[in-house]
């Protein structure tokens, strides 16, 4: 019985590979191996930064809000926990949205965590 060589399967996986790497520079879009190690690799970094872009986004919304915090004379944390004890439960990215564009309603938010500092001190 002749050997079989499996042509037709190895080829569609070679293509399926090559196709994933296509755009990617020199031999690293052309040569199987050096496209399935640039491919592999290409796949653990977007694992990796898909959670980081969440981490990211966090930090940036916390970054946006200590500044307009600041420009009320408030500090982040004193405002957040003020937020909580007065029950509103808005997430970061809101609060940030609103800091950007709708300073209104964020002084709003302002006074009411000093007016619940204030309280809470009394």
């Amino acid at each position: 019985m002749p050997r079989a060589k499996g042509g037709t399967k190895t080829r569609a996986r070679h293509k399926k590979r090559l196709k994933l790497a296509k755009g990617y520079y020199g031999a690293k879009s052309k040569l199987f191996r050096t496209a399935t190690e640039a491919v592999d690799k290409a796949q653990q970094y977007a694992y990796r930064d898909r959670r980081n872009r969440k981490r990211d986004f966090r930090r940036l919304w916390i970054s946006r809000i200590t500044a307009a915090c600041r420009s009320h004379g408030m500090l982040y944390s004193r405002f957040i926990h003020a937020l909580k004890k007065a029950g509103i439960e808005l997430d970061r990215k809101v609060l940030s949205e609103m800091a950007i564009r709708d300073p209104g309603g964020f002084t709003e938010l302002i006074d009411t965590a000093k007016g619940q500092q204030k309280s809470a001190a009394a």
